[in-house]
């Protein structure tokens, strides 16, 4: 397993970072993931999570889609973390060049980090499906039923939900992030949602860094590897 010490050094010795996040980089702000013990998969519904969190479901059972939505992804109580506040700072001092997360929950930029593309969308945005109105996280949290616009017209959040493509521009970043990176440091992710997890590939830099909790499919391939808190991990570094 790799050290900090390791791991300090490739961080001094790096001119442009990406870091690719998942949901293990929210679980230290007490955000649940997904396929842990303890994540959204494993608890107990009428649908499971992955029906509910469909296009299909949003269309047809949009009430009860909210119900799941308000209870476990709206988590707008929650703060930034070591590892969201070690990025913001490592982007102030021109080591990181961009996160890309595959989070909803928007405390990337809550912590203070600009260059985020945000692959999965956020919950933080909410808008009308007939007008594009604008709608708060705050606004869906405190209405009932089914959200709607003065319009008439039904709020959707803007996150991808099963079933629905990613937004071209916010991939394409991405892709050109990751590809113009020198150090790619992977942390909190599986590596088992796609099209997500195959933005790996396009890295042509010189270290893969891989920190996780659980061993994943592409450990043999980091340069270092910790299975550990990313956040217990990244708030040793010296910026």
């Amino acid at each position: 397993m790799a050290t900090v010490e390791e791991l300090q050094k490739v961080i001094d010795e790096s001119k442009s970072i990406v870091f690719f996040g998942g949901a293990g980089v929210s679980t230290e702000s007490g955000i649940p993931d997904f396929r842990s013990v303890d994540g959204l998969y494993n608890q107990k519904y009428d649908y499971p999570p992955e029906e509910i969190l469909s296009h299909t479901f949003f269309m047809k059972k949009t009430e009860e889609f909210y119900r799941f939505y308000r209870d476990k992804m709206l988590c707008l109580d929650k703060k930034p973390n070591k590892a969201h506040l070690k990025l913001a700072e490592l982007e102030r001092a021109g080591k990181l060049s961009a996160v890309v997360t595959q989070n909803i929950d928007g405390l990337h930029q809550a912590a203070g980090s600009r260059r985020v593309y945000e692959l999965h969308g956020s919950v933080l945005r909410n808008y009308c499906r007939n007008c594009r109105k604008f709608y708060s996280a705050e606004f869906i949290k405190n209405s009932e039923g089914i959200p709607r616009c003065e319009c008439g017209g039904v709020i959707k959040p803007d996150v991808v939900l099963y079933e629905e493509g990613l937004n071209d521009s916010v991939v394409t970043g991405a892709l050109n992030a990751i590809q113009t990176a020198d150090t790619l440091i992977i942390a909190g992710t599986s590596l088992t949602v796609y099209p997500a997890a195959g933005f790996i590939r396009y890295f042509r830099g010189n270290t893969i860094v891989l920190i996780n909790r659980d061993a994943t499919p592409f450990d043999s391939h980091a340069d270092l590897v910790f299975h550990d808190k990313v956040g217990e991990i990244l708030g040793q570094l010296k910026v």
